[in-house]
């Protein structure tokens, strides 16, 4: 399959700040690519390298196989959606989406025809006399999109777009936006710090950390097997187990993650591993119990309305055989 982005070895300095340090990756034509990771982590700016607003110290990009390096932004076939969308407030929504159109120097007629497709294709076909003022939180956000479509890119950066969403909203537009993805055929390159995001809408996930790829593959590989520690912690929440604590649960001597709803309590009689509650944090859908154990502390996650110890009562448990993940030794 063709790659829509490529990174070789791809560096950004800021003075002696690393940004992007030495990053490669793939990014395959028609995918939808999520880049995570804490702030801080260049994310951002590998998006910002893609787009053409920031030039790479070292290294080669390519976008469909043209190396990009000297390429201006506006000859890049990229569009960027941003997290605050940056709609022009003195013009509709119309006029918004087909901005890039007018730019481009497409006669009125056409690019309005063009941005009311584009807003029947984003839910938004009887909003183009309103101004942004008049929109809410989601549809501006939709908006954001149908104008960075309009100039039918062959890549589309969203750059926390959902970010400024609230919980119930964000959940709906991620939907939208997959869906969106696998009806067009565009490859989505999309930034986001929160791994549920990542996790529910891309094919593919580069996990960001300190201006590297930590871990780069499908979802459910990066959430069940991490490579490192940084992995383990920022996707998900994961017991970290040192050496001593693996080789307590049954497994080598090495460093391990153990995700805690591969964990269950069982009733006392004939288990080995037993410890006592410390404390319950209730997350809606399930409840986190933290164990202290012999050898360490654990979490352990039960499904909400199922029978839950109190702190200070003593609990067992059980692990599958292949619930532990060995990792790097960091």
């Amino acid at each position: 399959m063709t790659n829509a982005v490529e990174f070789l070895s791809v560096s950004r300095l800021f003075g002696t700040v690393r940004a992007v340090d030495g990053v490669d990756l793939s990014i395959k034509a028609g995918s939808f690519f999520a880049m995570l990771g804490p702030s801080g982590s260049g994310k951002t700016t590998c998006l910002r390298l893609i787009s053409g607003f920031e030039r790479p110290t070292g290294g080669t990009i390519r976008i469909f196989g043209q190396d990009v390096g000297r390429v201006p932004p506006n000859l890049r076939n990229v569009n960027t959606v941003f997290q605050d969308y940056a709609l022009f407030p003195h013009m509709n929504v119309r006029d918004n989406v087909a901005y890039g159109l007018m730019v481009k120097g497409v006669d009125r007629r056409t690019r309005h025809a063009k941005a009311e497709e584009m807003l029947a294709l984003v839910k938004l076909d009887s909003y183009g006399d309103r101004k942004p003022a008049q929109l809410s939180g989601g549809q501006r956000q939709r908006v954001a999109l149908a104008r960075a479509l309009v100039n039918e890119p062959q890549v589309l950066l969203l750059d926390e777009p959902l970010g400024a969403l609230d919980l119930k909203l964000r959940e709906a537009m991620q939907d939208e936006l997959k869906a969106l993805q696998q009806r067009l055929g565009i490859t989505f390159v999309f930034v986001t710090h929160d791994q549920s995001e990542a996790l529910s809408m891309a094919d593919t996930v580069a996990v960001f950390n300190n201006g590297k790829i930590a871990q780069i593959g499908s979802p459910a590989d990066v959430y069940a097997r991490p490579r490192t520690r940084f992995v383990a912690d920022f996707v998900g929440s994961s017991n970290v187990l040192d050496p001593a604590m693996t080789r307590a649960l049954g497994g080598p001597e090495v460093t391990a993650s153990l995700r805690p709803e591969a964990l269950r309590l069982v009733p006392a009689a004939g288990a080995t591993l037993c410890g006592t509650v410390t404390g319950l944090r209730y997350l809606g859908p399930s409840v986190r119990v933290t164990v202290q154990m012999p050898f360490g502390v654990l979490g352990v996650m039960v499904p909400a309305g199922s029978p839950c110890p109190e702190p200070g009562s003593s609990v067992c448990i059980d692990l599958a055989p292949d619930a532990l993940h060995v990792m790097e030794d960091e």
